[in-house]
């Protein structure tokens, strides 16, 4: 009924509103999903938009300039400009669970392939040309002793 009597504007900002306010499991839940994830609604636009995996600093900044919309904070967003960044964002960038997708199946891909950077992959080691020789320790932490894994795969 709430819905006959106002416009889409303002029955957005209930909804969003009452996202706001929502407890689930004792976490109490205060942003605003765009896409598939939820930005934080006490930052400003530019910032909360970086909490999207795939969203840098500069794709954030080009979605608000192609959007038109200044930089605030994201509780200050009309209805309209927050329907306008879901959709521009749904539509146009792979973001979040899609991305993670798309990435992992890339390099199991070159896993597959057994090309260089495969294998690379494989072993755990940097495959972008770092030196490893006195870097890469974190990578190397559990490769000291040949297991037979390893064995196997180069055998």
């Amino acid at each position: 009924m709430l819905g006959l009597r106002c416009s889409a504007g303002a029955l957005s900002d209930v909804g969003r509103r009452i996202l706001q306010t929502m407890t689930s499991h004792g976490i109490r839940v205060q942003g605003i999903r765009v896409g598939s994830a939820e930005i934080p609604d006490h930052k400003r636009i530019a910032v909360s938009l970086q909490s999207i995996y795939g969203i840098g600093r500069n794709r954030a900044r080009q979605i608000l300039s192609e959007l038109n919309i200044d930089n605030k904070l994201t509780r200050e967003l009309t209805g309209r400009e927050l329907m306008a960044l879901r959709e521009h964002v749904s539509s146009t960038y792979v973001i979040g669970e899609d991305l993670r997708r798309c990435v992992n199946a890339d390099i199991t891909r070159l896993k597959s392939l057994q090309c260089y950077k495969g294998i690379r992959h494989e072993d755990k080691l940097p495959c972008r040309g770092q030196r490893t020789k006195t870097n890469s320790r974190t990578a190397k932490k559990g490769l000291n002793s040949v297991s037979e894994k390893h064995r196997a795969s180069h055998a």
